[in-house]
């Protein structure tokens, strides 16, 4: 099925994980799609994958830091300058950022979350919406939220925050944009088994991967369908909306990472800068308080 012939995309974060599942399924639903990512060897990767699918002139790769203005907005001009015009943007980068208590977070740390996960989606957002208007047949600007927007007790604190200032961007700007056309929604995943979530060790993580109701793991691929569903003339008359794709973990309530002192996050300090190709930095708080 065509539901996106004749519409370009670009996909942040789109080199690994959800957002090449994603790229893919645009691919496959008749889209053009420049993939953007900040890791250059995934995206060499990613580019051989759709080629060897036949859609080799169908898709472009720009290395782009989403925390950057020049660097999104150069992202924007090459859809329009390869494709011809912009019909979708996926802004889906992230990384797991800043983690430990409270006391324990530096303000570049938490600053780096805020600028990869919230300031990035804005900059999206208003680059997108520029080259939308300019063409003046309307958009959909989608976005990767997160549950853990949604409640406590899914993320770190400073992840949680970002994703939940996402989710209220998406909320006010569909309603500024609704106007021109352009609709504005947003995923919230729950436990999806990608690189940002297991860093190459799934395993390490099936605790989290069972406490949903739903008996099948996430995997990339469910994400990928409700994007191509939400950026298709199917969801014409939804915006505003940020749907959990969840496997029902939030309905039940969520824990994700164990609760007070037990909790995962608060046993380790530091950034996780996703699969940016930057290094991750960890403080073991256990092993401080041993030393002291």
């Amino acid at each position: 099925m065509s539901r996106l012939a004749g519409k370009v995309a670009v996909v942040t974060g789109g080199a690994s994980g959800m957002g090449r599942a994603t790229v893919m399924r645009f691919l496959a639903d008749g889209a053009k799609v420049v993939v953007a990512d900040l890791n250059a060897a995934n995206g060499a990767e990613t580019l051989a994958v759709a080629k060897a699918q036949g859609h080799g002139d169908n898709i472009a790769f720009v290395r782009c830091d989403v925390a950057k203005e020049a660097d999104v907005a150069a992202m924007v001009a090459e859809a329009e300058t390869r494709f011809g015009r912009l019909d979708i943007a996926y802004l889906n980068a992230g990384v797991g950022g800043a983690f430990g208590p409270i006391a324990e977070t530096s303000v570049e740390d938490w600053d780096y979350t805020f600028a990869v996960l919230t300031r990035s989606v804005f900059l999206g957002m208003k680059h997108a919406s520029l080259a939308m208007k300019k063409h003046g047949s309307g958009g959909v600007i989608l976005v990767t939220a997160s549950i853990a927007g949604m409640v406590g007790g899914g993320g770190s604190h400073a992840y949680s925050a970002a994703k939940a200032a996402v989710i209220s961007l998406i909320e006010n700007v569909a309603a500024e944009l609704g106007p021109d056309r352009i609709r504005v929604v947003g995923i919230a995943p729950g436990v999806i088994s990608t690189p940002l979530v297991h860093r190459g060790r799934p395993e390490k993580y099936e605790k989290q991967f069972s406490q949903q109701p739903w008996p099948d793991r996430g995997e990339p691929d469910v994400i990928a369908d409700v994007a191509a569903f939400l950026c298709s003339d199917e969801a014409r008359f939804i915006t505003g909306e940020t749907v959990k794709v969840d496997g029902g973990l939030l309905a039940q309530g969520v824990a994700l990472w164990g609760t007070g002192r037990d909790n995962t996050f608060m046993k380790s300090a530091g950034v996780n800068r996703g699969t940016t190709g930057e290094a991750m930095v960890v403080r073991n708080l256990q092993t401080e308080g041993q030393k002291q």
